[in-house]
């Protein structure tokens, strides 16, 4: 976690961890039956960790996990899995929103009496600009530049 000025930024890895799997899903195709040992080579990861992504992934119904021959696949095309559909699949971002406020600010103290009323408005705006963006991008997006990547080096 990042911390700005007492206040903790709270995405974790998973995201990318998370975009990085579905790309690979997509990527390896039907060409290949993908495990969630193949997903942690690619990402370089445990693969316990991968395989909780994938659980939450599961949970919000942009995978489908078989044991059987078809491995791990995508439940709909990677133009319509946003950047929000997995930050919300796999981020545990409270009730409280995405930043997090110092617990005890000093009540006696003019600015530690005001420092909620004067930032919430203003972090509540900044998470719903940031959520608006994630809506506009998405996997598709990535693997698109992905294989500009990969057509420059070969």
């Amino acid at each position: 976690y990042k911390n700005i000025g007492g206040v903790n930024m709270q995405i974790s890895s998973k995201f990318i961890i998370a975009v990085h799997l579905l790309a690979v899903i997509d990527y390896l195709g039907d060409n290949e039956k993908v495990t969630s040992n193949i997903l942690a080579k690619s990402i370089g990861s445990n693969p316990v960790i991968v395989r909780n992504v994938m659980g939450n992934l599961k949970e919000f119904g942009i995978i489908d996990i078989s044991q059987g021959k078809s491995g791990v696949l995508l439940t709909r095309k990677t133009s319509e899995i946003t950047f929000y559909d997995v930050y919300k699949a796999v981020e545990s971002v409270k009730e409280e929103g995405l930043f997090h406020f110092h617990e005890n600010p000093n009540p006696e103290c003019p600015i530690g009496s005001n420092i909620h009323k004067a930032m919430d408005i203003k972090l509540e705006t900044i998470q719903q600009s940031m959520e608006e963006e994630m809506k506009k991008i998405t996997i598709a997006d990535v693997l698109s530049d992905i294989m500009k990547e990969i057509k420059n080096i070969g």
